[in-house]
């Protein structure tokens, strides 16, 4: 079975394509315009097993909010598009994530429903162009397009950039191991749908 999708989104504040396979094995090339965005997105196919290959661009000269908000619609419609009817899928993922001193906690339910927690105070506000801020309302965007029921949180830490590297990268492997295949072609669910 292949699992793959490919988005684009084209409005007056952005341009976006990215192209998703779920069981990519972690390659990723991926091009924003925002480097710190550019790296934690890196982090989430490389521990999530995607290949992700994106290109965005956007009005950065405004800010990045619209770019980083854009991006996450993108790759959370991916995501679901990629999964398709969710059979055989394990559905949960959780992952704890250390990175030296911080720690995040990720928890996926790929439900069908979207729904978003988080819960994170960031040491410093912003990073190479990338206000900190701007996690949450990725994550908030990924979730609404992916249809999840997405729980993100920074459990501690001190230095910002580890502090968001902890949360990037507990997605990525929260969302590998409740996309992974359980070799049984039901729907996990007692609706029987997802």
């Amino acid at each position: 079975m292949t699992r793959h999708a490919h988005c684009e989104r084209s409005t007056a504040e952005t341009s976006i394509r990215l192209d998703l396979d779920l069981d990519g094995g972690g390659t990723s090339a991926i091009a924003t315009g925002v480097g710190f965005f550019d790296h934690m997105l890196t982090h989430i196919a490389k521990h999530g097993g995607l290949a992700m290959n994106l290109q965005a661009t956007g009005d950065l000269h405004v800010d990045e909010h619209h770019l980083v908000e854009d991006v996450g619609l993108c790759l959370g419609k991916a995501i679901n598009d990629a999964l398709g009817e969710k059979r055989g899928i394990e559905r949960f993922g959780t992952a704890y994530v250390t990175m030296d001193e911080a720690m995040a906690r990720t928890i996926i339910d790929l439900s069908g429903r979207s729904y978003f927690v988080f819960h994170a105070e960031f040491s410093r506000e912003i990073i190479n162009g990338l206000a900190l801020e701007m996690v949450q309302e990725f994550f908030r965007a990924v979730a609404t397009e992916g249809r999840m029921n997405l729980h993100i949180a920074l459990l501690y830490g001190t230095n910002a950039h580890h502090q968001a590297e902890a949360i990037f990268k507990s997605f990525g492997r929260a969302l590998r191991a409740a996309a992974a295949t359980t070799g049984n072609e039901g729907i996990p669910s007692t609706k029987g749908t997802l």
